[in-house]
């Protein structure tokens, strides 16, 4: 007697470890994608692809497809978007890339802190590397050190006194353009996908970053309601963009949103395969004439 039909193969192509604002270390991420059955994963930590090696590692150990990825904050109009590079085929040059642009954050981190020692709060860079713990250097990393010397009762007060934009210790960052940001994901052979653009997403908004080489977008995503997948989901397949999504995990149990909670189905993954083969094929085409 046989039983059902197999599950249908779901990915998870949005998550986090250790090596950014995860709870885990991306070994043990990549032990839960097993063990919710998933086929395939991608590691997309912000501005580091720092856990890459320990992750392809486990899901060859483990047979779950690891995608190499990463999230980078960039600005698009003045207003901090995120992207995804997903399917980075040279890893370190995009290493080298964000090398660079952790550089500029430790630069800014330590002018935040001289600022916070000028107002009198006894903060130091150590305390700040510390809370960064080998990942890229943000706010609030600064604001947790300010917390910690009792110069603020939680992290909200250390921005509404010390951090938050026009506070005396605000210091603007360098930023990455959306264009540039898309510009390094294709530089390490990868696709370019917009994040999580919930209600901001709009045909005019969509077309616009097409036209600086973006080739796709988060469709299923937590912060998503179901109107919002589906509307996405329309734009997406109008423009000819490519489709993603993920959960967006951060490690943590409870609740609701856990590793392959938006059961991306494996078809989109191998449309963005079928996607980055053409592109190759045509890039090796132009390089023989």
């Amino acid at each position: 007697m046989t039983g059902g039909p197999a599950p249908l193969p779901f990915v998870d192509l949005h998550c986090h470890s250790t090596a950014s604002d995860g709870a885990l270390p991306p070994a043990a991420v990549v032990e839960e994608a097993h063990r919710k059955g998933l086929h395939a994963l991608a590691l997309t930590d912000h501005d580091t692809v720092a856990g890459l090696a320990e992750a392809q590692a486990a899901g060859e150990r483990l047979g779950v497809r690891i995608v190499p990825g990463v999230e980078l904050s960039a600005v698009e109009n003045d207003v901090e978007t995120h992207l995804l590079g997903l399917h980075l085929s040279d890893v370190g040059i995009m290493e080298q890339r964000l090398i660079a642009l952790r550089d500029m954050r430790r630069t800014r981190a330590e002018r935040m802190v001289e600022r916070l020692n000028a107002l009198g709060v006894p903060v130091t860079m150590e305390q700040v590397l510390a809370n960064a713990a080998g990942g890229a250097i943000g706010r609030p990393h600064v604001a947790r050190a300010v917390v910690t010397v009792g110069s603020a009762a939680d992290m909200r007060e250390a921005f509404d006194r010390y951090l938050g934009n026009g506070r005396p210790a605000c210091v603007g960052k360098d930023r990455l353009s959306m264009r540039d940001a898309i510009g390094m994901v294709h530089e390490a052979g990868g696709i370019a996908l917009l994040a999580h653009p919930g209600e901001a997403a709009n045909r005019t908004r969509l077309v616009a970053l097409a036209e600086q080489g973006l080739d796709g977008c988060e469709v299923r995503h937590p912060g998503h309601s179901d109107e919002a997948i589906g509307r996405i989901g329309r734009l997406v397949e109008d423009l000819g963009l490519l489709p993603s999504g993920g959960s967006d995990w951060h490690g943590t149990f409870d609740g609701w949103r856990t590793l392959g909670v938006m059961q991306v189905p494996l078809a989109w993954l191998e449309r963005q395969d079928a996607h980055l083969a053409a592109r190759r094929a045509g890039q090796r085409a132009v390089q023989a004439t």
